[in-house]
């Protein structure tokens, strides 16, 4: 060279070899692109892996004329793929789509014909690409593939396999990889078990599919695996859903241990989210009292509350009716500096309006505005719903306008809740319109309301108005299904029916209603830490423990062996949340309420057994009606046999199934006994409604104990429940028929004073009233006549 030293010839020779090979893979690949394998100028050029990797390399080369060229070279004598090769083509299947993924089983066969094993990257890049392109079931044979090749797998990989079936919904997949793992010896098999926070994401994917059954199966699984074990994380989780499944002995059992490995361990034991995990559970199973005094324990246990805790306890109480503990909770949450959100101002409003607090809730609603907080489309269905509950249609309707003025405020269910109200007032005419309306506005005509207006069809006789309501349906196989299975239904009803069964009883009962408490009892002694000595309750052997109540919750669980809750206080949900899959019972339920409304328990019982036999299960809200049905025409055996079929079917009853048992008690001249079975719900976690209460103060009533009927009316006003029109109706008509005048007319003047307006039941009462008072005037008249004539 003219400038500085000239290459040595070994250096020049190596330069030449390099731009050599470039020209040859600059060739190949050209050839490659224009006529493939199938040409004889490749024949003569001798393989090496540095070539290979060049052409594989070469972005000018389509896909699938690199693994044609990958799969040509395998098939030549004297030349095997080397790793790096093998890495480079499952990279560029990779990166070039899910269409190239079928090529992998194929390289996968001929890797290990070669003898060759890739590294972990590329495996995990593999599983990778196929589980983002879907094929699940390929994933799982991939790792097949590995253990035969006898690749030493690392954790990682297999976690993240597991981690992306869980995140793709693909649970069967994963619980099949997890068990496999776990059920694989170390010692043997060589298979890492999964960490605890794969294990975590599993258990959490299962709790939100409600699939029970598998998620104690992974729980008891991992307990018995000895290499494994549960974080705090992973415990909160467990004492979670068991919580939220009813199942609250496992979860206070869950809390116990998780307290007794801290002593030993300073990195682990509860934290805020147990707490937080255990007061959600507390609220759910009716123990709202509980959960308060755990609140109140946790502020001085070094774990401050947080929103989440104050959401929580507000949302236990106004489910409960506790109001003024709502209300406690919600104002000690502003004091500390959490900010309420929209969801805490919905379920206090809720709670208010359903607690005929409606002054309340209107100056909340009012606060909710002044702080700034932005009402949802659920704050004004609340609102209007509530407005509607408390007799102020006007108000309720005044404000449903004034919010579609404003365009953005108003929903389907919004439409859904006017629509059933002016159902209830038999303005069909109005209901139609706004259905219309509510099309037109692009609004989905759900089930439900589709189920209001075919009650008050039935009911003022216009089944021919269905033809209206199909023209406004956006589903168009909604009431086609409707009227299809109305026309069905009235099909087998009309069926002649087996004589068989003509004198057997459908719901065959043991005993009667009065043995109601042999039945809760026994839950009783479980559920009420009362119940029994105190040497038959464990103490906690934690004298310094910073949670000695919770401590001693978990340890009368224990004691009490309590493994499941036998009140249901879950709220129901629109039906349209379960869609066509509940199409039938909601159907069931929707002409059952028609029927027995008309008084046709004869139709409404041959309804339920038709479709018992037809393999539809009841929900509670059926057995509910019929129960209703029976007390009502005094057939209390046949409440009782339903409300053992319940128990029979494992489904829950609610607040509303005791409040039917507490009626027919009633009517059966039974007050002590159902102001028993109050008492024992109460300590099971039950609480009263203004229902229930109505429901009470009317059968005490009836019973003559007006003493202690009204002693109820006062721990209803000061449990935080405002009375409504029934509540004053029945109080006036009980001290009324029982001679005490002065206190039903006190009465009266109390509901004027609170507001509540009176209804045509009011007004026969005070026709009652009336004449008695006349009654008492014309006697106390007549004794002094009588006295006068006596003296003179």
């Amino acid at each position: 060279m003219r400038h500085g030293r000239g290459l040595s010839s070994s250096a020049a020779a190596g330069v030449g070899t390099k731009l050599g090979d470039i020209l040859l893979a600059a060739s190949i690949s050209k050839t490659l692109s224009e006529r493939g394998t199938l040409t004889a100028d490749l024949e003569s050029i001798p393989l090496s892996e540095s070539l290979v990797v060049q052409i594989l390399g070469r972005n000018s080369l389509d896909v699938s004329r690199k693994v044609e060229f990958f799969r040509w070279c395998s098939l030549r004598n004297n030349y095997k793929h080397s790793v790096g090769a093998y890495s480079h083509i499952f990279r560029t299947v990779c990166r070039a789509g899910a269409e190239f993924l079928d090529q992998v089983p194929v390289l996968l066969s001929s890797m290990k014909d070669d003898g060759v094993v890739v590294g972990p990257e590329t495996f995990k890049l593999l599983l990778d690409s196929i589980i983002r392109a879907g094929k699940y079931g390929s994933a799982i044979e991939i790792l097949d593939h590995m253990e035969e090749l006898g690749t030493g797998l690392n954790s990682f990989v297999y976690d993240s396999v597991l981690i992306a079936l869980i995140r793709k919904d693909q649970l069967g997949l994963a619980l099949s990889l997890f068990f496999r793992l776990l059920d694989d010896d170390e010692g043997q098999g060589g298979i890492p078990v999964p960490a605890s926070n794969v294990c975590n994401q599993l258990l959490v994917a299962l709790r939100k599919a409600d699939m029970k059954v598998e998620f104690r199966n992974v729980f008891e699984k991992v307990r018995e695996k000895k290499d494994f074990e549960l974080d705090t994380q992973g415990y909160n989780i467990c004492i979670h859903a068991f919580g939220c499944w009813g199942d609250l002995g496992t979860a206070m059992e869950l809390f116990t241990e998780l307290k007794d490995k801290s002593l030993n361990s300073s990195s682990f034991g509860p934290d805020l989210c147990t707490y937080n995990s255990l007061i959600r559970v507390l609220c759910l199973v009716g123990k709202v009292k509980d959960a308060l005094t755990v609140w109140e324990e946790l502020k001085g246990s070094g774990h401050e509350p947080d929103a989440f805790t104050y959401r929580i306890l507000i949302q236990g109480c106004s489910k409960s009716y506790g109001m003024d503990d709502a209300m406690r909770v919600f104002n000690e949450m502003q004091y500390n500096g959490f900010c309420p959100d929209t969801i805490v101002y919905n379920t206090l409003l809720d709670g208010l309006f359903k607690a005929r607090k409606v002054m309340e809730a209107c100056q909340l609603f009012e606060k909710m505005v002044m702080d700034g907080v932005r009402a949802s489309c659920w704050t004004h269905n609340i609102a209007i719903s509530g407005l509607f509950r408390n007799g102020r249609a006007v108000a309720g309707y005044t404000l449903f306008c004034d919010l579609k003025k404003k365009g953005q405020f108003v929903d389907g269910i919004t439409y859904s809740i006017v629509v059933s109200q002016l159902c209830r007032e038999g303005q069909l005419e109005e209901a139609l319109q706004l259905v219309e309306e509510m099309e037109a506005r692009g609004f989905v005509i759900d089930l439900v309301t589709i189920t209001s207006l075919l009650i008050g069809f039935h009911n003022q006789g216009r089944w021919d108005w269905t033809e209206r309501l199909m023209r406004h349906i956006r589903d168009g196989n909604l009431v086609p299904n409707v009227l299809n299975w109305k026309a069905n239904m009235e099909a087998s009803l009309k069926a002649p029916q087996s004589r068989k069964k003509d004198y057997t009883s459908m719901f065959p009962s043991e005993g009667n209603l009065r043995e109601i408490m042999d039945l809760i009892r026994s839950a009783d002694m479980g559920m009420d830490g009362s119940t029994g000595s105190e040497d038959d309750v464990a103490q906690p052997e934690d004298q310094w423990s910073s949670s000695p109540y919770m401590d001693q919750l978990a340890s009368q669980m224990k004691s009490r062996n309590i493994s499941s809750q036998t009140l249901s206080l879950t709220r129901g949900q629109r039906v349209q949340a379960k869609g066509i899959d509940s199409f039938d019972i909601d159907m069931v339920n929707t002409y059952l309420s028609i029927f027995l409304a008309k008084g046709k328990l004869s139709l409404a019982c041959k309804l339920f057994e038709i479709f018992s036999n037809m393999g539809v299960d009841p929900v509670t809200y059926t057995y509910n009606s019929m129960m209703t049905a029976f007390v009502k025409k005094g057939y209390f055996n046949e409440a009782w046999g339903v409300f053992q079929e319940m128990g029979e079917k494992i489904c829950l009853p609610d607040i509303a199934t005791y409040n039917v048992i507490i009626q027919g008690l009633g009517k059966m001249g039974r007050a002590d006994l159902a102001r028993t079975v109050l008492d024992t719900l109460m300590k099971q976690g039950g609480y009263l409604d203004i229902v229930m209460y109505n429901t009470l103060i009317n059968a005490l009533g009836k019973a003559g104990r007006i003493e202690e009927a009204t002693k109820l009316f006062e721990q209803m006003r000061s449990s935080g429940i405002n009375p409504d029109v029934v509540t004053f109706n029945t109080l006036i008509e009980i001290h009324a028929k029982a001679g005490q005048l002065k206190a039903a007319y006190k009465f009266l003047k109390t509901m004027l004073d609170a507001g509540c307006s009176p209804n045509h039941v009011t007004d026969t009462t005070l026709d009652f009233l009336g004449r008695e008072i006349e009654k008492l005037r014309y006697k106390k008249a007549s004794m002094v006549r009588t006295s006068k004539d006596d003296s003179s």
